[in-house]
């Protein structure tokens, strides 16, 4: 049987870990197949980021408009994008990317800056699901977000500006709070004792795009990714790979 189409469209992590990896990971773990549109290239491992060099938003455009031209796509997740030019031009093109998925990438999880504010705002009214956690729904609105309350007031917030739907995420509490269709849900968890977290955020939103591919709706899209999260992260809390935090273990 022919395989669901994911599109991620995100920078490439040198280490495999994050970015247009872990994206693809996730992908073929959960049975979709994963294009991809590289929107930057990192010199990334577990302890930082050293280099990053953006991708030209020409060059951009003319891989997404490869693979729509080709390819039957049901779902796109969106992470790093780097260059305001790039944002703008998937905002312009935002008809085309069915049941979008935004991660509003701006630190790594070793603390790297990877994009500012600007470049992610042109594509915040856009997507079918918003995923910052609490540190870049605090950036993309101008203040703190810290507690589960604190979150709950920044999913409403941004999602007045247009999401269908927002999931303010804090890994680190096991808490995540969704926002979607009028309506503030406070997803609780089980915290998974690892460092081993490079990635999360991406793997998240990817099996959000996965699931919504796959039919899901977006309540049942966010609880499955949140279950799925956990599980990746409790697979590789025991792994060494780095001398940072390490990558989570996509295909228990």
């Amino acid at each position: 049987m022919t395989p669901t189409v994911v599109l991620t469209i995100a920078g490439s992590d040198s280490g495999a870990g994050a970015g247009i990896q872990a994206d693809l990971k996730t992908f073929a773990a959960l049975g979709v197949y994963g294009v991809s549109v590289l929107t930057a290239v990192t010199a990334q491992n577990t302890l930082g980021v050293t280099a990053i060099h953006s991708v030209p938003a020409d060059v951009v455009a003319a891989q997404l408009t490869a693979v729509l031209d080709d390819f039957t796509v049901a779902a796109v997740k969106v992470g790093m994008i780097g260059d305001p030019a790039i944002a703008a031009l998937l905002a312009d093109r935002a008809a085309e990317l069915p049941e979008l998925v935004v991660d509003p990438v701006l630190v790594a999880t070793s603390g790297s800056r990877l994009s500012g504010v600007a470049a992610v705002e042109p594509l915040i009214g856009y997507p079918r699901v918003l995923t910052p956690n609490r540190h870049e729904a605090g950036a993309l609105l101008g203040r703190e977000v810290g507690t589960a309350e604190e979150m709950a007031e920044a999913a409403a917030e941004l999602a007045a500006r247009g999401p269908d739907a927002v999931v303010v995420t804090g890994s680190e509490l096991a808490v995540d709070v969704l926002h979607h269709d009028g309506r503030t849900v406070v997803l609780f968890g089980d915290p998974v004792p690892t460092a081993n977290n490079h990635g999360s955020g991406c793997t998240f939103s990817s099996a959000i795009a996965a699931r919504l591919a796959l039919g899901d709706d977006v309540v049942a899209a966010v609880h499955f990714a949140k279950k799925y999260v956990a599980g990746a992260l409790a697979g590789g809390r025991n792994w060494k790979l780095g001398r940072g935090p390490g990558p989570l273990h996509h295909f228990v």
